[in-house]
């Protein structure tokens, strides 16, 4: 027993003198802030999003600033992912359960990083285009999110950056227009224009992100031609498409009516020489029958028959007037002849 009680005191004591590894307490992710800003080595250096431009097979080293703004320390995990544009135009990255195919595939960075309460730490990620790799954009994303005390994300939210990587090559900007629907919006009164509205889907059919311009047309009988101002549609990333709309105002709608819709893309960012700017033009025709203008001219119409009618009854009423009034004169100078002869 005294040896037993004896080897026990040694283990205990061996284990009292190992020293304690310091574990990072985790934050209650609802209440977690943080930010993720792009950086050089020393901090952050000013920059809203990371955009280069890079020649096939070329790698480079960017940094990003993870700041825990928490009153405890938390491990992030550190992810990219191929970006994309929300149908609100608010930029994005694909969620973890969607694998990347293109930007988010070239840049490499640790999975996770230990943040202090109130501490900024800048991390290295590296940027490796493929030999490959299409000229044009390749937008992607990088970003950190809290982690549990399991290793799994803690919650469904990721603060970061963009990564706007082009290749360089022949820049192609180019849009596409489809679903072209035209409503006519008449106004009663037959002496007031209506309006057109138009709704659409704008593509970006190039290689680049651009700003897509639109001008709508409204062509009718006579000559009649109505139009309206450029319309900035907002930026499209190549492959990517939005809904857009406009309206045409002061159109009278006489029957046949022509819409065309001219699609200018601007490239945002330096094109370089060579560049390819295709602008492209959709049109749609439709027949609008002119009710308001059409229930006139049969107002019109019945008014002319009723008046000609009022004043051929009129006529007729004079006649048979006069007629009557003849009558009478003869019977009244029959009688007097009559009277003298007697």
């Amino acid at each position: 027993m005294s040896r037993l009680l004896a080897r026990t005191a040694v283990v205990l004591a061996a284990v009292l003198a190992v020293p304690l590894m310091p574990i990072p307490a985790l934050a209650d992710p609802g209440t977690m802030t943080w930010t993720v800003q792009p950086a050089d080595a020393g901090g952050p250096d000013g920059r809203r999003w990371v955009e280069r431009t890079l020649d096939p097979g070329q790698a480079v080293t960017e940094h990003m600033a993870v700041r825990n703004l928490g009153k405890t320390s938390a491990v992030f995990a550190l992810s990219a992912a191929d970006g994309y544009l929300t149908d609100k135009g608010r930029f994005n990255m694909l969620p973890a359960d969607q694998p990347s195919k293109d930007g988010g595939t070239w840049i490499t960075v640790q999975k996770s990083i230990t943040v202090g309460p109130n501490e900024t730490k800048v991390v290295p990620f590296t940027v490796t285009v493929p030999r490959d790799a299409a000229p044009g954009d390749h937008p992607a994303g990088i970003a950190a999110s809290v982690l549990s005390d399991s290793g799994t994300v803690a919650v469904d939210s990721r603060v970061g950056f963009r990564v706007m990587l082009r290749t360089s090559g022949t820049v192609r900007a180019s849009l596409s227009g489809h679903g072209l629907a035209v409503r006519f919006e008449r106004s009663w009164n037959p002496f007031t224009p209506g309006s057109v509205r138009v709704t659409y889907t704008v593509a970006n059919a190039g290689n680049v992100r651009v700003d897509a311009r639109a001008g709508t047309s409204v062509a009718e009988l006579f000559g009649a031609r109505h139009s309206t101002a450029g319309v900035q549609a907002g930026e499209l990333l190549p492959g990517g498409s939005r809904e857009a709309e406009a309206r045409v105002r002061g159109v009278w709608g006489l029957f046949r009516v022509t819409t065309t819709v001219e699609l200018t893309p601007q490239v945002i960012g330096e094109a370089g020489p060579g560049a390819q700017v295709v602008p492209s033009t959709v049109a749609v025709s439709a027949w609008v029958v002119p009710w308001p203008q059409l229930l006139l001219v049969a107002l019109l119409v019945a008014v002319f028959f009723v008046l000609r009618w009022v004043r051929r009854r009129r006529r007729s009423r004079l006649a048979a007037l006069l007629a009557a009034a003849r009558e009478e004169g003869i019977v009244s100078a029959n009688n007097a002849n009559l009277s003298t002869s007697k």
